[in-house]
């Protein structure tokens, strides 16, 4: 049997009118665009004001367990063997339809049968396996008031087709664009009846073309294009309008507030922490409260001067960039210091595998730095862990991109090794060590 993939390299928004930013532009901590990339100024305000919930949003969706792989990307119709190093700065602020959207924009792992399911039935399992555990993050962690007129997501999934003797497996691009209230009030639906209200007045493309997305049914709905155009027009009052419905809804849901646990159960993750590796019983004189948003804010404030003095020295000492400086965050219920670097040394991604650069970025840059870094670091007994973004350059045929590898690392460990108590593989395997967003196994010897 031969198969034959047609590869969609179009980029939807962009053809719709939401122009992406630079091609080339570096792939930065926690795959987050930086704002001195931005040109439009009032983007770049947006990007610098908002780029620490940025961070924590593209780490929390690259926590959630999709029913198949999905990995945010700047592009749309990757194969999953580019996506591995691929630019993931799938979220970011656009203009679109004289409007600033946030933007999430990613692959999807999945391959429907055109056989076994309609055009919309593909596109609704999409938006609920893909789109709405996206949302929910977003808006768990974004305040209701964000200075944006809506939240847009856009994902590529395959598609495979039976003619003849051929299987062709393409890819299908939805987008859906919902005003900024419409999307709080619908990560808190809790039924399809109340989602497919909020979509029918959502601006929603398939491959490009107006789509009516169903819920409900097997086949798509009619577009009413005369409640979509209200979606689409702008005024000066459409933001204060939103800010009201929403600030209402809030007040008679308060866990749509940011940081907010409500009734949710911890992830595997959390509970493997909590737990040990052994698989043993549950210690529950090991465990503490997770840390809430308010916790790193207080810290923040508290270690305000502090902070800005250890930013400033780092510029100096330890190439920390001067767009992203240290602050106090959440990351994974835990209480992080998290310090963005640029590594002073480029890489050859064709010569060089994930691991190898992972490897060679804690041992040659980061590990020397580490016992002055941290001798200088605010500290805090309440702090849990030192999470360090380190910035790679790679070059490859004249053509330079960037890559973000992330070591969260558990504070006493850390201060071991700084004190040259443990080895470098006795803190990573304490750690956990991130590329590009996607978590990764470190052995640090047996890929040098």
């Amino acid at each position: 049997m031969k198969t034959i993939r047609s590869i969609a390299r179009t980029c939807v928004f962009e053809a719709l009118g939401m122009a992406l930013l630079s091609v080339a532009s570096p792939v930065l901590a926690a795959a987050q665009v930086s704002p001195n990339e931005v040109s439009d100024p009032v983007l770049r305000a947006l990007e610098k004001e908002y780029f620490p919930q940025l961070k924590t949003v593209n780490q929390a969706v690259a926590r959630v367990h999709f029913p198949f792989p999905f990995n945010l990307s700047r592009y749309v119709g990757l194969e999953p063997a580019q996506q591995v190093e691929a630019d993931t700065r799938g979220l970011e602020f656009v203009h679109f339809k004289d409007r600033v959207v946030l933007k999430a924009t990613g692959n999807y792992n999945a391959a429907y049968s055109a056989g076994q399911f309609t055009r919309n039935e593909r596109a609704s399992r999409t938006f609920r396996d893909v789109f709405l555990p996206i949302l929910q993050q977003e808006t768990q962690i974004i305040a209701p008031d964000t200075n944006c007129d809506a939240l847009g997501f856009e994902v590529a999934y395959h598609v495979r087709e039976r003619q003849n003797s051929f299987d062709y497996e393409g890819k299908e691009i939805l987008v859906v664009v919902l005003d900024r209230g419409d999307a709080f009030l619908l990560a808190q639906a809790s039924n399809d009846n109340d989602r497919q209200v909020i979509l029918n007045r959502s601006l929603i493309y398939l491959n490009g073309e107006e789509f009516g997305l169903s819920l409900l049914d097997k086949d798509p709905v009619f577009v009413d294009k005369v409640a979509r155009s209200k979606s689409e027009k702008v005024d000066a009052t459409s933001t204060a309008g939103s800010a009201t419905s929403v600030a209402r809804l809030t007040r008679s849901q308060p866990n749509l507030l940011p940081g907010s646990a409500g009734n949710a159960s911890p992830s595997p993750a959390t509970a493997r922490e909590v737990r040990g590796e052994t698989g043993g019983k549950m210690d529950l004189s090991a465990t503490k409260p997770a840390a809430q948003p308010e916790d790193a804010e207080r810290l923040q404030s508290q270690y305000k001067s502090a902070l800005a003095a250890f930013a400033k020295d780092g510029e100096a000492k330890f190439q920390f960039v001067n767009y992203d400086p240290p602050a106090f965050v959440v990351v994974s219920k835990q209480l992080a210091l998290q310090m963005t670097l640029r590594n002073t040394q480029k890489f050859d991604p064709d010569k060089t595998s994930i691991y190898k650069r992972a490897a060679q970025t804690f041992d040659l840059f980061l590990a020397p730095k580490m016992a002055d870094i941290l001798a200088k670091a605010p500290d805090d007994d309440a702090l849990d862990v030192f999470d360090f973004s380190i910035v790679n350059a790679l070059a490859s045929t004249g053509k330079e991109r960037s890559e973000a590898i992330e070591f969260v690392l558990p504070k006493g460990p850390a201060r071991q090794f700084a004190a040259s108590e443990i080895t470098n593989q006795q803190l990573i395997d304490k750690s956990v060590v991130l590329v590009n967003g996607v978590r990764i196994a470190l052995n640090l010897q047996l890929v040098e």
